[in-house]
């Protein structure tokens, strides 16, 4: 009886296995699932629609957003995030540290039991065990755990935020995508109240040239939206929302209403002519007007130019690398403009072309010629590239003298700094001895 049992069980599987591949067959096609070839590996890419194709644009423009609006939906809502908060106060864990409330691990899965469903996945084990920092008891921040949760779902938010503007849907931004995004951003900023709207087209070009500066150094025309989220920008930008900000925050922050003024401002007391453009005379006044004309020429035989003039975007990239010199993408900017022959490396006759000119600024300014070999000598001896004959834009990169090469052989002023620097470090440890002397006194 068993055996026919047996048999009967045996008999039906096979029956549901016939079945199910003769379903799965007419679903799939003529091709065994089981017999797996280069027809029957699945489809996984699918090229998207081109200009002409309106209507399958639309749908796909479509499903995206019905897509990112679902994910917006599943993120915690602040009645979530509140209700989070109590629980961990709720259950932290004694003994109490000072003023800082800690949780251990059998607490923290008792207020993930309560949490909502929404808030639960940002509470697993490896997060507990990421933020724990040697408590003697195994517990972990409760303000740490919360303003990590409130990190992701900000992250998360901004991520969906940003993929509405993709409008290809490839993960990645072109400046158009960038500066309606930033234009729409402008009303919810409140230190940027300030601003007339006759200047916005102004702030979002100074806003989104840092972005492709930055994150686009190759000149592609697109950054990657992850990257968008991976650098400190996007906090720099939105610490905006902020009602009071300090006058050094706001200073040091390249997106403040402040910070896109003065770069505009500056830019207009250059065009001397007024023609919404920049000559190279106009350039040469920039900063301390001590440029050489030998960088200058390169800078405009390199940059985007209308008619041997520069325009604010090209102005914007050249600000951008002057002021900061020490990061990769602003020596590579520089790098192109020293490497006159395209070559790939500096050589002798590089950084001689270039200090030819500052020597010529010297015998203009009456200051005394310092030879061509001397520099010469300092400059490789500071990168130490690999090979002693040329100099590539990762020995500058990796030496950590780059900004100091570059001053040297494009600014007067820079030369000199370096050349007095010695000197200006004794007057700088005497006037900060003098100061706590002063201070000293007072108290």
């Amino acid at each position: 009886r068993k055996q026919a049992e047996k048999e009967a069980d045996s008999s039906q599987t096979e029956d549901d296995l016939q079945l199910f591949t003769g379903e799965y067959v007419k679903l799939k096609g003529a091709h065994s699932a089981f017999h797996c070839s280069d027809d029957t590996i699945p489809r996984f890419y699918f090229k998207p629609p081109r200009q002409d194709q309106v209507l399958l644009q639309k749908l796909r423009e479509e499903s995206r957003a019905a897509l990112l609006q679902r994910k917006g939906s599943n993120l915690a809502h602040n009645e979530e995030l509140q209700q989070l908060w109590s629980l961990l106060e709720k259950h932290q864990s004694p003994p109490l540290a000072g003023d800082i409330q800690m949780i251990n691990y059998s607490d923290f899965k008792l207020v993930k039991d309560k949490a909502s469903d929404r808030c639960k996945p940002y509470m697993k084990g490896k997060v507990f065990c990421k933020l724990m920092a040697g408590d003697p008891y195994g517990r972990i921040s409760i303000v740490k755990f919360f303003n990590y949760v409130m990190r992701k779902i900000w992250l998360q938010q901004t991520r969906i935020g940003l993929s509405l503007y993709d409008v290809a849907g490839l993960g990645y931004l072109k400046e158009p995508d960038l500066e309606n995004y930033i234009l729409e951003l402008i009303p919810t900023l409140p230190q940027l109240d300030c601003l007339e709207r006759s200047f916005y087209s102004f702030y979002v070009c100074t806003a989104v040239r840092k972005f492709f500066f930055f994150l686009d150094p190759l000149r592609t025309g697109k950054v990657k939206i992850q990257d968008v989220l991976a650098c400190s920008f996007l906090d720099d930008l939105l610490e905006l929302r902020e009602e009071e900000l300090s006058k050094e925050a706001q200073d040091a922050n390249w997106f403040s209403a402040p910070s896109a003024l003065r770069v505009y401002g500056q830019y207009l007391s250059l065009d001397a002519d007024h023609n919404g453009m920049l000559s190279k005379s106009e350039l040469s006044k920039y900063g301390t007007g001590t440029l050489t004309p030998a960088f200058l020429d390169r800078v405009f035989q390199e940059c985007l130019t209308y008619d041997g003039e520069m325009d604010y975007k090209t102005y914007l990239d050249f600000v951008l690398a002057m002021e900061s010199k020490k990061e990769p993408q602003a020596l590579q900017y520089f790098y192109r403009l020293l490497d006159v022959q395209g070559r790939g490396y500096l050589n002798v006759y590089d950084l001689n072309y270039f200090y030819r000119s500052m020597q010529e600024m010297m015998r203009l300014n009456s200051q005394e010629v310092i030879r061509f070999e001397d520099i010469k000598d300092e400059i490789f001896d500071m990168v130490k590239p690999r090979n002693p004959l040329h100099i590539t834009l990762n020995d500058l990169i990796v030496s950590g003298q780059g900004e100091t090469v570059i001053s040297i052989l494009s600014d007067l002023n820079g030369f000199w700094t370096y050349e007095n620097r010695e000197v200006l470090m004794a007057e700088t440890v005497a006037a900060a001895e003098e100061q706590r002397l002063i201070s000293m006194s007072e108290t």
